[in-house]
């Protein structure tokens, strides 16, 4: 059994890492298709452990959910130039990368102990629940070659300027591969009939790797340095409510800490091979608040959640802008160093329906609404994390195979809202670049414009087992 644990903590880790989305809004086959909502409406383990472990207590035998889903995404990214900004005469220019990631697996495992004699109930999970990536190719259709001549066959109606290579301004070739991983195990207590208590210990890992490195300082003639993979630990905590009238009505009420992540310790090399400065940056994973109501009799499952992510209280995502240097000829002045995205809070409203009219069928929809946490004028430092979505719909059903045996299916499709807003340098105005401490600490560059949006797909089975 432990040999069986750890190959399946060893392929999240090594699928998990090519996610999209930096907070999945459910985990498995049934709680995804609800939109995620079970806050107040625990009617599968995974749901309840991922969002309010006082949820848990809804359950009074051993059960077991494992669920594997493909999931696949479509980020698109574009910049442009005004005429006359790339030399005197120069047309406008503009192009759209399309990512090149492909289809990755999200595989989710938990496993409750629950007695109808006893007012405990326990329960061990495995979810991956946070991730981005991209992977956007170095644009082709150059106005030079290698050599700096002019390419008479350039079209620069369709050349995308921040994928330039780095020695023409641009970033290259941006990949981004992170993900995190909580192993929970929770624990509910029946107070009395009605009402339960839940907690929640978690580990956490993370990885990422990410290409260039925009959190390192950049060498003025070898550019951004590209980081290999790192990981980093931490751990963090969430408490529940949970409350059944016993006449259909139901609410509950969580609270996940901030997920405390130890430092991202980068190792880096240039373009050219050479050894690079190493650097760190601290990410750890926002505080969520979330609050549900359900109601449940014979024919249906009602869910509604809502949620509150703290991103601007994170690090990592607190902060914005450039790193400023302390000390050297260069104090006062950015090293070229991102601080973090600058993300603000983010709401989330989930609603789910679950319609058992059809024995051993039940069929269910759901809804997922996201604010997008980017602000338009910070869109050039999540080039590499773009995958917002901010609408999103479910459908799924199960079939009962027996009274120990449920298999369970969902489809998911996201709808991506465009974010928009100017290019950056850090390039300081003494130097001839837009930064200015005064006017723009940003280092905006007038005329210019980078966006991005995406669509996502996911389809996921999963297998309910219940230990009679």
């Amino acid at each position: 059994m432990k040999n069986y644990l750890f190959l399946f903590i060893s392929i999240i880790w090594a699928t998990s890492f090519a996610q999209s989305g930096h907070l999945m809004a459910g985990v498995g086959s049934i709680n995804s298709s609800m939109g995620g909502a079970s806050t107040g409406q625990p009617i599968d383990i995974s749901g309840a452990i991922y969002w309010n472990p006082a949820g848990i207590s809804a359950f009074d035998e051993k059960i077991l959910n494992v669920d594997i889903g493909l999931f696949f995404a479509s980020p698109e990214l574009s910049s442009s130039l005004a005429p006359n900004m790339m030399y005197p005469g120069s047309p406008a220019v503009s192009g759209t990368t399309m990512d090149e990631k492909g289809v990755s697996p999200l595989p989710s495992i938990a496993m409750l102990w629950g007695n109808p004699e006893s007012k405990w109930t326990y329960a061990v999970s495995i979810f991956g629940v946070s991730g981005f990536g991209v992977d956007f190719p170095q644009e082709t259709n150059l106005p030079v070659d290698q050599n700096g001549n002019p390419n008479p066959n350039w079209d620069p109606t369709n050349s995308n300027p921040i994928t330039y290579p780095q020695n023409m301004g641009g970033f290259g070739h941006i990949k981004s591969n992170y993900m995190l991983m909580q192993v929970g195990l929770s624990l509910a207590y029946k107070l009395n009939e009605n009402f339960s208590i839940g907690l929640q210990p978690l580990f956490n890992y993370a990885s990422l790797e990410i290409a260039p490195n925009p959190t390192a300082t950049p060498d003025m003639n070898k550019g951004y340095p590209v980081a290999d993979a790192t990981s980093a630990t931490g751990f963090g905590a969430q408490i529940g409510l949970f409350y059944d009238s016993g006449k259909g009505f139901k609410a509950g009420t969580s609270y996940k800490t901030k997920q405390n992540l130890s430092a991202l310790n980068f190792d880096n090399k240039y373009l050219d091979g050479t050894d690079a400065p190493d650097n760190e940056f601290d990410m750890d994973f926002p505080a969520i608040f979330s609050v549900g109501l359900g109601f449940s009799n014979d024919i249906i499952d009602l869910a509604l959640d809502y949620r509150w992510v703290n991103y601007e209280n994170t690090a990592g995502f607190e902060e914005k802008g450039w790193e400023i240097a302390q000390t050297g000829p260069s104090a006062g002045y950015p090293t070229g160093a991102v601080k973090g995205f600058g993300w603000k809070n983010m709401n989330i409203l989930s609603v789910g329906l679950q319609y058992k009219g059809f024995e051993k069928l039940p069929i269910r929809l759901g809804y997922t609404y996201n604010t997008n946490p980017i602000d338009p004028e910070l869109a050039f430092f999540s080039v590499s994390a773009p995958a917002v979505i901010t609408n999103a719909i479910q459908m799924g059903l199960s079939y009962i195979a027996s009274d120990k045996i449920q298999l369970n299916a969902m489809y998911h499709h996201g709808f991506g809202e465009e974010t928009s807003g100017n290019l950056m340098s850090p390039v300081p105005t003494a130097y001839g670049g837009p930064w200015d401490a005064q006017n723009n600490p940003l280092g905006k560059i007038p005329g210019t414009n980078v966006s991005y949006t995406m669509s996502t797909d996911l389809i996921m089975f999963g297998l309910t087992y219940k230990f009679h």
